[in-house]
């Protein structure tokens, strides 16, 4: 017998009659509109258990703030320490510790301020390689390190001596981060790099973040290689416990009346710390029974010396190793390490983006991002890191495996850092985690940021042959050419040293090579939008309602119906209601709506329009 599709007269105390679910009217109660509004949002969060916007209860974020603290732990303890050798700090163990404590503190300041005020994205800053080769050059040109001491020869007047000497090195280091992250500030800031993201599509963004995955593998090979067991251990774990067992669920107390019992997805969420607790579990026991010999990076008293040297209580401050030093050719020379972790942090926020549940950033969210990454890079020149800060690509990875884009359990993850930059024995602790282990989660994690760059391609007609030469001549390039020039140093040689430097980094720098290649090709040869993906790319936002409502996520924390309000925020390149420098004539202007054109031109392009 067919149902009727009647409502009866509604008693009193009834509840409200349900709404029939119809062709205009669907089983929430939305219309079409909302109907399609609410798809789409669910269309980017995929199988995410928490998206940008959404918490974990506060335990649980503690945890996974944690684990993103445990994941940047490797590249932001090992990146100063690489470069202590040419600050010529060998004699001063101490000071190594304070300027590792630094790093930490500032990596937890930068983040902060990133995911509250810059991208808004979950994302993670630290320590960037980027900054190494052009401080391991100023440091060069400014002389070697003395020969190490000898113990009869280590007086407290010699040790002070030498403490003098390396914090000369790093004035250094800092005048020229100060003033090259002045230009960071700038091109951010006043909307130059938003520009560059009108010719950013599909074709470019694959392979530039495909190349931040496959241009660490050196770095998870050299980590990996001091024990490849324990290596071994973490990659097997890690892949357990987030692939095979991540249906399990434990028990565990509730703190509220109505919820008691909770289940917690425990190998979902925390894959990543589980895997280090047992991999360090394991080379501890494998140390004090001396499988693995003396001196091998994988025993867990490898770096005991700083647990032991480091003090219980350090609060890093700024020009806490004397007054910057500005010069000409050290400032042009991090010039290009700004410029290349530039290039990088782009691909980083598009794949943050997408991991994290959130639309591709518009041109404000990236203008404001890279705005923000030079003020962090203006802070680790004040606070004495000698590395500027970048986007680091394994968080990425822990979202991707832990399907948590949460922004909240980033903002918990750097105020985890600050504290314990400031805890010199805590902190210390952590960097007795075997080199090894760290290695073994750089493969995973590398792995899975390569995997997230290559998943953009879906838009893109994979059956063109225009396609597949965009795609993999600047692939491929990316690697060839910065293997090149690092195995031929000097190979760029004209009669400016500032040049020199300037283009060998730039050069060396796999995202910059095949992300600038991919933009080239995929704007010069001819195609059609929607054989490039274009198309494709935008179709979420067909309507103002939808972009409104995709682009929430970006809106700044407070003062947003202010800035609304006003309509000289429209112009500021930094400003959520930013309309973009190009509008379209005989168009009106929308707030947040990036389905006109105002946002990301090159994502936006009519089907008439010529390439």
């Amino acid at each position: 017998m067919a149902e009727s599709n009647v409502v009866p007269l509604k008693k009193r105390g009834d509840p409200p009659p349900a709404i029939p679910v119809t062709d205009d009217v669907n089983s929430n109660g939305a219309l079409p509109a909302d109907r399609a509004l609410e798809d789409s949002l669910n269309e980017l969060r995929g199988d995410l258990i928490y998206s940008i916007n959404k918490s974990p209860t506060w335990y649980a974020s503690i945890l996974l703030g944690f684990q993103h603290y445990l994941t940047m732990f490797g590249s932001t303890l090992g990146i100063p320490l690489l470069l202590t050798i040419d600050l010529c700090m060998a004699d001063t163990p101490v000071d190594i510790g304070k300027l590792i404590q630094t790093e930490f503190f500032v990596s937890g300041l930068a983040t902060f301020f990133q995911s509250t005020f810059g991208t808004r994205l979950p994302i993670v800053q630290g320590a960037s390689l980027a900054f190494l080769g052009p401080a391991q050059a100023i440091l060069r040109a400014d002389g070697p390190c003395p020969p190490a001491l000898s113990p009869e020869n280590r007086t407290d007047e010699v040790i002070a001596m030498r403490e003098e000497f390396w914090r000369e090195r790093m004035n250094l280091l800092q005048g020229a981060i100060l003033v090259a992250c002045l230009v960071e500030v700038i091109i951010g800031f006043t909307g130059l790099i938003g520009l560059l993201l009108r010719f950013i599509g599909p074709l470019t963004i694959a392979p530039t973040v495909a190349l931040i995955g496959l241009s660490l593998f050196n770095t998870a090979a050299f980590f990996s290689g001091g024990n490849w067991l324990l290596a071994g251990c973490v990659i097997v774990l890690i892949s357990l416990f987030s692939q095979y067992l991540n249906r399990i669920v434990i028990p565990i107390p509730g703190f509220s009346a109505d919820r008691r019992v909770i289940r917690f997805p425990i190998f979902k969420l925390l894959p990543v710390i589980l895997a280090i607790i047992f991999a360090w579990t394991l080379a501890a026991i494998l140390t004090v029974t001396d499988v693995i010999p003396e001196g091998s990076p994988g025993r867990t008293d490898a770096r005991a010396n700083i647990l032991r040297d480091s003090p219980w209580f350090y609060i890093p401050y700024p020009f806490q190793w004397g007054v910057p030093v500005v010069t000409v050719a050290g400032v042009l020379g991090m010039i290009a390490g700004v410029l290349a972790s530039t290039i990088e942090s782009i691909g980083d926020y598009y794949a943050c983006a997408r991991v994290s549940g959130a639309p591709p950033p518009p041109y404000h969210a990236v203008n404001r991002g890279i705005g923000m990454e030079g003020f962090g890079c203006i802070l680790a020149g004040l606070w004495g890191t000698g590395l500027g800060t970048t986007s680091y690509t394994q968080n990425i990875g822990v979202i991707n495996i832990t399907k948590v884009g949460s922004r909240r359990v980033v903002q918990l993850g750097a105020v985890i850092m600050i504290l314990l930059g400031s805890l010199g024995k805590f902190g210390a602790f952590f960097a007795t985690i075997p080199i090894p282990i760290v290695g073994g989660m750089f493969c995973v994690l590398f792995g899975l940021v390569t995997a997230v760059g290559l998943s953009t391609l879906q838009h893109v007609d994979l059956n063109s042959s225009r396609n597949l030469f965009v795609l993999g001549v600047p692939l491929f390039m990316g690697l060839v050419l910065p293997a090149y020039m690092t195995a031929n140093e000097g190979v760029i040689n004209t009669r400016s040293p500032e040049f020199n430097q300037i283009v060998t980094v730039l050069l060396s720098t796999n995202m910059f090579v095949g992300g600038v290649l991919a933009a080239i090709l995929d704007n010069t040869i001819p195609g059609t939008n929607e054989e490039r993906g274009l198309l494709s790319f935008r179709q979420s936002y067909s309507s103002p309602e939808l972009a409104e409502r995709h682009l929430r996520c970006y809106d700044l924390p407070f003062g947003m119906k202010w800035i609304r309000s006003v309509r000289f925020f429209e112009y500021l390149p930094f400003s959520p209601t930013f309309q973009g420098f190009l509008r379209r004539r005989n168009e009106p202007s929308r707030n947040g709506d990036i389905a006109n054109g105002q946002t990301n031109n090159a994502m936006d392009l009519n089907e008439d329009e010529a390439v």
